[in-house]
């Protein structure tokens, strides 16, 4: 079930890109797909949300959404380069508007001192460019950083418009 203050986020981006007329699609890792699961909660989505990729494994970034092998090896798969590889590799792949990515740690284990827990990227991609946002949200523990990042995912999505 979802907050109200996300839901109503969720609400705002259906109403926007059905007026728009746009699709989008979603790549997710620490987030296992809950931003598309926020936005299915809203009657008529399917009008704006193409799907997502839940890529929380570096092979499926690679293999399903074209995140080069090497950009992960060189910066690590909780990025700047990677988000935005994960967006614009999932635009690509489904031929929509816009693309949102999320990576990141979200915990409990995972972190060490240049890539702490509560750390994520996210980027959104349209065809004419890509926006990047980094976040430390700290340890509060696994939901609440995944929780979070559905909200900042969902803002910078309105933020796009």
């Amino acid at each position: 079930m979802l907050d109200s203050e996300t839901l109503a986020l969720a609400k705002k981006v259906n109403d926007r890109l059905i007026v728009a007329d746009h699709m989008m699609v979603t790549a997710e890792s620490c987030t296992g797909g809950l931003i598309a699961a926020s936005l299915t909660t809203v009657a008529g989505s399917s009008r704006m949300l193409y799907g997502g990729f839940v890529t929380y494994d570096n092979r499926a970034k690679t293999d399903l959404i074209d995140v080069p092998a090497d950009l992960i090896s060189e910066h690590g798969a909780v990025s700047e380069p990677v988000a935005r590889a994960m967006a614009e590799g999932a635009l690509r792949k489904a031929g929509v508007d816009l693309a949102v990515s999320v990576t990141g740690i979200a915990g409990p284990g995972g972190g060490s001192e240049e890539k702490p827990i509560g750390l994520v990227h996210f980027a959104v991609a349209t065809k004419e460019r890509t926006l990047h946002r980094k976040e430390e949200f700290g340890d509060q523990g696994r939901d609440i950083v995944r929780q979070l990042s559905v909200r900042v995912a969902l803002e910078m999505v309105l933020d796009s418009y």
